[in-house]
């Protein structure tokens, strides 16, 4: 685990016993400006409304990532429960109103399928820490895969992936969970290091054969890649939406087909600082954003 870390936030896995699934929370120190982008045509979300411009609320004070498809929405309930037991929340007359927002990935398996409940969110949250900054196949990253054409026996495990971007006077972090129908592909060279097998072992591009096959009749099971952005650099939101248009280019170069009608591909970039931000500096972290994505989603085969 390394040791770097993004001031502002923390980072909380829970894995089911089994392996079989999982979910991953950010939590924000206090309440972080977020933005939200979700390109892809099958998605599974909570609270990402209120993110649109021109709502009341823009800031969360948690996000969270989840296996168990629909099922594993529940999971969030123990974040909030977690948050408002710390006074957390939108300040209302009655009771501060924890914001979490939180998106899935489908990892349900036969033959009883498992997934995260408020029980596993509340773990998550407990166990968080601001160094936790790791790769691998646990919290929402435990069951993942991609290359899924052809089902789930010839795709690859991918998992969790992370990377962090120190920017001058400040970071920005990047956590992946990877689960898509697509293959990964190194962007330099545009060669696939993971993704569907051929009965040879040899790898099948995914998008190659979608074109050459006449009239799929199936793409198989949803699939999903999600993406959280964070930072402590002073940003406002105008900088956190091309962020996140930023972070979706870096899917599209490293996953190869993106944000298809069969994925629910979404990115979070939040901001634990606010400042006006000029277009120079804008740029900057666009590419930065674009390289940490990259490395996060490259790090979830390389470390799965």
């Amino acid at each position: 685990m390394t040791s770097l870390r993004v001031p502002g936030f923390s980072i909380g896995h829970w894995t089911h016993p089994s392996g079989r699934t999982g979910c991953t929370v950010v939590l924000a120190e206090r309440p972080a400006l977020a933005v939200r982008d979700v390109r892809g045509g099958a998605p599974g979300t909570r609270e990402t409304d209120l993110l649109s411009p021109g709502c009341l609320v823009r800031h969360l004070d948690a996000l969270l990532f989840t296996g168990g498809s629909a099922f594993g929405l529940s999971a969030a309930d123990g974040v909030v429960r977690w948050l408002r037991e710390r006074g957390r929340g939108f300040p209302t007359e009655i009771v501060p109103v924890p914001i979490v927002a939180a998106a899935v990935v489908y990892d349900l398996s036969e033959p009883d399928p498992v997934f995260p409940d408020a029980e596993a969110g509340y773990a998550a949250c407990a166990r968080a820490r601001p160094d936790a900054w790791s790769s691998g196949r646990f919290g929402a990253g435990a069951a993942t895969s991609v290359g899924k054409i052809r089902g789930r026996p010839f795709a690859t495990p991918t998992g969790v992936g992370t990377a962090i971007h120190p920017l001058g006077d400040g970071s920005l972090g990047v956590l992946a969970i990877v689960n898509a129908i697509g293959d990964i592909v190194d962007p330099t060279n545009g060669r696939i290091v993971a993704g569907t097998r051929a009965d040879d072992g040899s790898w099948l591009d995914t998008r190659a054969t979608i074109l050459q096959a006449a009239g799929l009749s199936s793409a198989g099971e949803p699939n999903t890649t999600l993406v959280a952005v964070v930072t402590d650099l002073p940003l406002d939101d105008h900088a956190l939406v091309r962020m996140a248009i930023a972070a979706h280019d870096a899917i599209a170069r490293t996953i190869r087909p993106a944000h298809t009608v069969f994925d629910g591909d979404a990115v979070f970039v939040l901001a634990a600082r606010e400042a006006p931000t000029t277009a120079e500096r804008i740029l900057q972290v666009a590419a930065a954003t674009e390289v940490a994505v990259e490395r996060a989603i490259l790090a979830s085969v390389t470390n799965g």
